[in-house]
């Protein structure tokens, strides 16, 4: 007797549709992960989908490329789309359910709200991508209430992102648990990124010398250099390797990324440099006591 094949991992476009097969599962007793994406899937988003298959009974990974997250200039039309290809890797992963909704159905005609987290968003990112979390808390605030799942996976590489969507979640008393899921990399350091399929052969070369110079930022830390001093010596062996600029490079406070002077709490060395016409992102924990 043939084998028959499985059926197809189910894509839902709507929020009513999401809702009433989350309704389901409820129903069932069933706990639920959330895993939000803008598609173009690597082996970082698939270690959330992992990490979120391991601790719920289903898993709801969504696609979906928000526009309000995109500045001027910025590379919304460049967006890596794929969504064929990552639904079957979301599919291999153990995926229960992808929402892939369309523009309007994320943002109706007259749409007026915009969700946005105060302090914690003026820096860093924050002050070289102007608007930029508005457009995530909104549209992330959304999914968490358009799926109320259980927990939510978020990838620590956007470390400020990270503690942002955790502050807002606390804040608005949205009943979901956030995890954080460590930093993906190649095996000489880079971070996996959607935006490393811009970097040409020649920039790919560079590229590592991101984290090399986080690296060496937290071990001058460790060993007792001034931070101030460490991170000015960072930004500069960044750019020595070959990156066109660097946007920042501090360490903060791991819990509310405030600057500090001595390192008696966790933190992190945080750094975005640009290298060619692509901007990359990148942190790493500094041990404390």
């Amino acid at each position: 007797m043939a084998t028959m094949a499985p059926d197809p991992l189910p894509i839902v476009r709507t929020v009513a549709e999401l809702r009433r097969r989350i309704r389901t599962w409820r129903d069932e007793g069933r706990s639920i992960g959330l895993v939000p994406t803008m598609g173009a899937l690597h082996a970082g988003h698939l270690a959330l989908v992992e990490a979120s298959t391991r601790a719920n009974d289903r898993t709801v990974a969504t696609i979906f490329v928000n526009p309000k997250q995109f500045g001027a200039g910025e590379d919304l039309s460049r967006y890596p789309r794929r969504e064929a290809e990552d639904v079957k890797a979301m599919e291999r992963q153990g995926t229960n359910l992808v929402f892939a909704p369309t523009v309007d159905e994320m943002y109706p005609k007259r749409h007026a709200t915009t969700v946005s987290v105060t302090g914690l968003t003026e820096s860093l990112e924050g002050a070289h991508r102007p608007g930029h979390f508005n457009g995530v808390t909104t549209v992330v605030t959304k999914l968490l209430l358009q799926a109320l799942a259980d927990r939510a996976y978020f990838g620590e590489k956007d470390y400020q992102q990270l503690v942002v969507i955790t502050r807002m979640a606390r804040d608005l008393d949205i009943p979901v648990e956030i995890v954080g899921v460590p930093t993906v990399r190649e095996a000489d350091g880079l971070a996996l990124s959607s935006r490393n399929e811009y970097l040409t052969p020649a920039e790919r070369a560079i590229a590592p010398a991101l984290h090399r110079g986080l690296r060496d930022t937290a071990e001058a830390i460790i060993a007792g250099t001034p931070i101030r001093e460490a991170e000015e010596n960072g930004r500069a062996a960044v750019l020595a390797a070959g990156f066109t600029s660097v946007d920042y490079l501090a360490c903060r406070s791991a819990d509310d990324l405030e600057p500090i002077e001595t390192v008696n709490r966790p933190a992190r060395v945080l750094a975005a440099a640009r290298l060619g016409s692509t901007r990359l992102i990148d942190n790493i924990a500094v041990p404390c006591g």
